[in-house]
């Protein structure tokens, strides 16, 4: 039987990761698979994570004994995170798929966080997932393991909340992610959850395998659907956007003086007006002669 080939790419910190999994499809009437063969590169590269991401891939294919053109589907870190990482993942995630005509698989980085803390502790079956999101603000979402489905269900999507603004499960829960680190008490789930996994963060391998799952169940889109998911929609605008802004700006600020204008040529009528009242209500002078002093 064909394994299946699984190529993972997440560039959404300041790590590039990639994963390469080999998998044997089901057996019929199992309920899963044998467990995976995976090859992992994970480096902290900072912002120039783009700049090996490429070199990463071909590294762990030859290691691999593959070949690139072996890859049944390319899965890639849709966000929320770096929004320049975001972007360059989805891009090369694109770029591949279109040349191997194969479908790709977005998974959002909080549920690559639950699997991560899935991984290191399986008894983990609900998950609060939460990022720094700068901006003194939290990218979060809500898990929950499905023993039945083998799959997690999304309790509450990715959000972008104050830290203190999270609204928690009312069971027992295992808090993911780097949000605790960063915001202390000042995060409401660092006090409520059962656990804190603070290494439970974006990684290649467990949104590998998160993808891998999603393969099987036809969850997939083709590479032209492919998009981030920043979640923030705003942090900076484009040039053009910015020139909309400011002609918008200016024409409010040409109709506000305009308006000041015609409120102060009206004032000024109407005092003018008052004042010819005032003058043709006044008596005219009389003299010795007569009215008008003639």
């Amino acid at each position: 039987m064909t394994r299946t080939v699984l190529l993972a790419l997440d560039t959404s910190t300041e790590f590039c990761s990639v994963a390469l999994l080999s998998a044997a499809p089901v057996a019929a009437g199992a309920s899963i698979a044998d467990e995976p063969r995976a090859w992992v590169r994970h480096e902290a590269t900072g912002a120039v994570s783009s700049t090996r991401l490429l070199p990463a891939i071909r590294e762990l294919f030859v290691e691999a004994g593959l070949a690139l053109a072996d890859c049944d589907a390319i899965a890639f870190g849709a966000g929320p995170g770096s929004f320049t990482g975001l972007r360059t993942a989805t891009g090369v995630a694109q770029g591949l798929a279109f040349g191997l005509n194969c479908p790709v698989v977005p998974v959002g980085t909080l549920l690559a966080c639950a699997e991560s803390a899935r991984l290191r502790d399986p008894s983990v079956e609900r998950v609060v997932a939460a990022l720094d999101a700068r901006m003194d603000e939290v990218y979060w979402a809500d898990f929950a393991w499905d023993a039945a489905a083998g799959e997690w269900r999304t309790i509450q999507p990715a959000s972008l909340d104050a830290p203190d603004r999270l609204n928690l499960p009312d069971v027992p829960f295992t808090l993911a992610g780097n949000a605790a680190a960063a915001f202390g008490a000042r995060l409401s789930a660092s006090a409520a959850a059962r656990a804190i996994d603070g290494a439970a963060l974006p990684h290649a391998l467990p949104l590998a395998f998160v993808a891998l799952r999603a393969l099987r169940a036809g969850r997939t889109v083709p590479a032209e659907l492919a998009a981030p998911e920043y979640v923030r929609n705003k942090v900076a605008q484009t040039t053009a956007e910015r020139l909309a802004d400011k002609a918008e700006k200016a024409g409010k600020a040409d109709q506000a003086n305009k308006a000041d204008q015609a409120a102060r040529a009206a004032s000024a009528a109407g005092a003018a007006e008052a004042a010819g009242t005032a003058d043709a209500a006044t008596p005219a002078p009389t003299g010795p002669q007569g009215e008008g002093g003639r």
